[in-house]
This record gives structure tokens, C-alpha cells and sequence, in this order.
């Protein structure tokens, strides 16, 4: 067990300096906050008229599918009007940092809210449908365990990593869609959040809440309510993996989700 628990201590070790090796031309990269520029529409600029009046009507609805940020510097916004996407800010430069409380705050908003259950409820459907941690058994004893296993998994993470960790480090938990480039280069850029991140003093950043903080997370969900045998560094390291996977293309979504509402809101003509 030691021998194994070594290799896999060993396995995470090469991938966190592979990741912060590649980290270091995206941090070089990464240009600082600019204060935004008006573009039509954003909340910055006027809405542009004509005779018809066509353009004023369609700055206010890109201002209020577009721009949904309240007060607290956070958004409104659903990925496919449905999941939670409040830590996502569109066309934003400088704006002023999260408190702690506001961190917690927003986190909590979002993994308590009403989607996520159904959610969760569909991934524990399927981790029961291919038997994935078999100690939960089948039947709906079964289903309920890795219902509950979800939730806390989500949840657990959902904190670490955009609230604990970022209040910890003075990092930002957002994540500023970038809007601007073509497909690779938008899409390059989304990828890379997972390693770069804003600080609260609105400079580049190693993302250690990310890396660092679902590390943390996986373990601790792991080790402490997942089955017996399936308490070992090589299932954290697979559980840590898959977590920052699924957040990466979480935040390629992300960043051309506005693209795809457009399309949707679009009205036919």
C-alpha cells in the first residue's frame, strides 16, 4: 500500500510542476486590466438610434441578456438558462475585488440553488448505472448514497475552491469571459484559467484556488464518506483529475456561452 501510495504521491507531484511549467507563458502573456471600453451593448455605452428606432431596442435586450451583474460584482446569469453561472462577468476590466463574505456568499447561492439537485440526481443515475463505487450497492439505497456522495462532492468543491481557498489567498473566483479572437485563441484562453487567475489586486495569478483547492477537496471528500476501498491516493489523484477537467471545459462554455444565448435570443426575421 505504501508502495502505491508513493507512486501516486509521485504522479501528482509531476502533474502540479507540469502545470505550473505551463502556467508561466500564460502568466507572461496575460495582459493587465484595462479599464472597459464602450462597446455597444454594454453597460458603458449608450444605446446607438436611427430613424426606426431598430438599434436602441436591440442595445437594451443585448444590455439585459448580456451585462446581468448586480451589485455585488457577480451575475445573474444561467449556462442554457438553466445551471448556475454567477461568477461569470462579461466585458469587464477593472471592478472592484469580493469580499470574503461575498465569496461565500455567491458560492453558497449557487450550490444551493434548486438546479443543482436534478443535477446530481442525473450524475448519481449514471455512476449507478455503470456501478462506479460498487461499495454503495445497488437499489435505491444504493442511488440514494451516491445522490448524497454527488451532492457533498459538488458542494465541497464548489466552497474549496471558489470561496475558502480564493478568501485564503486573496485570489478572485470569477471568471472574466474573454469575447474578444477567434475559436483557438478564445479557446486557449478558457483553458488557461484553470492555471491563471485574477488576485483580488486585479494582477495575473498561479490559480492555486483551482489547482491547489480541488486537490484539497477531492481529498477530504475521499477520505471521508466515499466507500472503504476506495479510500486511496490513486482514487484522489483520478477524483482531483476529473474535477479539474470538468472545470476547464466548464469555463470554454463559459466563455462562448454568450455567443450561443445571442444566437438563441436572436429574433427571426
Amino acid at each position: 500500500m505504501r508502495k502505491q501510495n508513493g507512486r501516486a504521491s509521485c504522479f501528482i507531484s509531476r502533474i502540479l510542476i507540469t502545470m505550473a511549467l505551463l502556467a508561466i507563458p500564460a502568466l507572461a502573456q496575460e495582459p493587465q486590466p484595462k479599464p472597459p471600453e464602450p462597446e455597444p451593448g454594454t453597460a458603458q455605452s449608450k444605446p446607438a438610434k436611427d430613424n426606426s428606432g431598430k438599434n436602441t431596442g436591440d442595445t437594451a435586450s443585448d444590455k439585459s441578456e448580456e451585462q446581468q451583474s448586480d451589485a455585488s460584482g457577480t451575475s445573474k446569469d444561467r449556462l442554457f438558462f438553466t445551471l448556475p453561472n454567477f461568477l461569470t462577468l462579461e466585458n469587464a476590466g477593472h471592478v472592484p475585488p469580493l469580499s470574503a463574505g461575498e465569496k461565500f456568499k455567491v458560492v453558497a447561492r449557487s450550490s444551493f440553488d434548486y438546479v443543482q439537485y436534478p443535477w446530481y440526481g442525473f450524475l448519481a443515475g449514471i455512476s449507478q448505472a455503470q456501478n462506479s463505487e460498487a461499495g454503495y450497492g445497488q437499489g435505491a439505497q444504493g442511488y440514494a448514497k451516491r445522490f448524497g456522495a454527488a451532492t457533498a462532492d459538488g458542494t465541497i468543491e464548489n466552497f474549496v475552491t471558489s470561496a475558502v481557498v480564493p478568501s485564503l489567498l486573496h485570489q478572485d473566483p470569477r471568471f472574466f469571459q474573454s469575447g474578444h479572437g477567434g475559436f483557438r485563441r478564445r479557446t486557449w484562453y478558457a483553458f488557461t484559467r484553470i492555471l491563471v487567475t485574477r488576485g483580488d489586486n486585479g494582477r495575473a495569478q498561479f490559480n492555486f484556488s483551482e489547482v491547489f483547492g480541488s486537490a484539497v477537496s477531492a481529498a477530504v471528500s475521499t477520505y471521508s464518506y466515499h466507500p472503504r476501498e476506495d479510500k486511496t491516493v490513486a482514487n484522489t489523484a483520478k477524483v482531483w483529475g476529473t474535477q479539474v477537467g470538468y472545470d476547464a471545459l466548464t469555463y470554454v462554455v463559459k466563455e462562448f456561452w454568450p455567443d450561443i444565448r445571442r444566437k438563441l435570443r436572436k429574433p427571426k426575421e
